[in-house]
C-alpha cells in the first residue's frame, strides 16, 4: 500500500455514485426470485469438458437454485417429465424459473447471471450455440412478426438479445408459469415426424414443437448473444 494522508472518510466504490450502482442492480435483478431449477437430460455420462464449465457457472447469491438429472428418457421426455415433477412439488412450484441444460453443452461462467438480465424483457431466453459440424447452424430460429410461421436459421447478430420464434435447448432460462399456461398442450416437448395430406410433411424437434405453441398463446423468445455456448462432439473432442 502506498503511504497516504487520509482527511476525510471515503464512502465506499459502490455508494460514490449511487444511480450507477441502482441501474448495474436493477440489470442484474438480484434483488428480485430468481430461484431456478435446471433440468438437465443426460444418458448417464458426461464429459470432464462440460463437466467443469458448470462447476465454473456463477449464481447469484443467496438465491435458490438445484439442479434435475433425469437420466436414461427420451430428451423430450425428458424435459416433460421434469416440469411435472417441479409443477407437483410443493415448494419448488412456486419457484421462479426452469433453466435448460444439456450434457454436451458448456456455458461461459457469467452465462446464466446474464439470463436473468434478459428474462425480464422476455418469457425465454437462451445463449448462442451451433449445431454440431463443420456446417453448423445457429440455434436462432425463425424471424419474428414473419408469417407464415419458419424456423430458417437468423443470421446471428453480435452482443445483442435477438428475439426469435425459437431456440434450442442446451441453455434456456424459462419463465416457470409459462407451463401452467392451460393454452401451451401437453406434452410441452414432443418430436414431430408426420406427413398431412395437402400439408405435407411436419418434422419437428421437441423444442420447437414448444415454441410453436408457445408462440401462437403470445410468449416472446430471444437468444442473447452475449452468451458463447460450446457443443461439445465427444468422439472427435471437438467443441462446435
Amino acid at each position: 500500500m502506498k503511504p497516504q494522508i487520509i482527511v476525510d472518510r471515503d464512502p465506499g466504490f459502490h455508494n460514490k455514485d449511487l444511480d450507477k450502482t441502482r441501474d448495474r442492480l436493477i440489470k442484474g435483478q438480484s434483488y428480485r426470485d430468481l430461484s431456478t431449477i435446471a433440468i438437465i437430460p443426460s444418458r448417464g455420462m458426461m464429459a470432464t469438458k462440460v463437466v467443469q464449465s458448470w462447476m465454473q457457472m456463477m449464481t447469484p447469491m443467496n438465491q435458490k437454485f438445484i439442479r434435475l438429472f433425469m437420466i436414461g428418457m427420451e430428451v423430450g421426455d425428458a424435459y416433460n417429465q421434469g416440469i411435472e415433477y417441479i409443477l407437483g412439488n410443493p415448494e419448488l412450484s412456486k419457484w421462479k424459473y426452469v433453466l435448460s441444460m444439456e450434457d454436451d453443452n458448456s456455458v461461459p461462467p457469467d452465462g446464466l447471471l446474464k439470463l436473468y438480465e434478459g428474462i425480464q424483457k422476455y418469457d425465454v431466453v437462451g445463449g448462442l450455440y451451433w449445431t454440431k459440424g463443420e456446417g453448423g447452424c445457429p440455434m436462432i430460429y425463425g424471424a419474428p412478426n414473419v408469417t407464415p410461421l419458419s424456423f430458417t436459421p437468423q443470421l446471428p447478430q453480435p452482443d445483442c438479445l435477438q428475439e426469435c420464434r425459437g431456440l434450442g435447448m442446451g441453455f434456456n432460462l424459462f419463465k416457470l408459469d409459462m407451463f401452467k399456461d392451460p393454452r401451451i398442450p401437453k406434452p410441452w416437448f414432443k418430436t414431430i415426424q408426420e406427413y398431412i395430406p395437402g400439408q405435407g410433411a411436419r418434422a419437428y424437434t421437441q423444442d420447437l414443437k414448444f415454441f410453436e405453441e408457445a408462440g401462437k398463446a403470445g410468449y416472446r423468445f430471444a437468444s442473447d448473444t452475449r452468451i458463447k455456448v460450446g457443443h461439445y462432439d465427444v468422439n472427435s473432442d471437438i467443441t462446435w
